[in-house]
């Protein structure tokens, strides 16, 4: 069902896109919420690298500047605020000693499980609003969504923590 009761045509890309663009309005200001608690230590981006370096571990800045499609000097202010934060650390790479990666440190580690944290019970609490008829549908739909825009599945809340997505595209 569409709006007002009415049933979309079964191909109607228009309507699926207008429920996803809805959606993601609705994820958008979970994400926010999620991430308010926080706003005075990072920015969404700020946070996005540490969501890479929790998701990858340790990484040169070139390779960490084309995870977040970003250029290196922009990767390079990032890291340098965060490191000052004390979120995330530069140490010598042993496998290489010419080469230095960046990495999370515990404390950030502990930002993104927090951050990760409110938005699974805030994303929980309006799921619980949906009939579990509505949650199946749900499940099949947005997995089909995923697996068509390339991004990995999230594993149960009973698994090691996965934080937020942004596939390498």
């Amino acid at each position: 069902m569409t709006d007002r009761g009415q049933v979309p045509h079964v191909d109607d890309v228009d309507a699926v896109t207008r429920a996803v663009l809805t959606a993601s309005r609705l994820l958008v200001a979970v994400s926010a919420h999620s991430l308010a608690a926080v706003e005075d230590r990072v920015t969404l981006p700020q946070f996005r690298l540490l969501v890479v370096l929790s998701m990858h571990g340790p990484a040169k800045l070139v390779v960490l500047a084309e995870r977040l499609g970003v250029n290196p000097s922009t990767a390079m202010r990032m890291i340098d605020r965060l490191i000052a934060a004390g979120l995330a650390d530069r140490r010598t790479n042993p496998a290489n000693r010419r080469e230095t990666v960046l990495r999370l440190t515990a404390e950030g580690g502990a930002l993104v499980e927090d951050v990760t944290s409110r938005r699974r019970r805030e994303i929980e609490r309006i799921v619980l609003r949906m009939a579990p008829a509505q949650r199946a549908a749900l499940i099949d739909a947005l997995t089909d969504f995923n697996e068509a825009g390339g991004e990995p599945t999230v594993p149960s809340a009973d698994s090691a923590l996965y934080p937020l997505g942004w596939a390498d595209h």
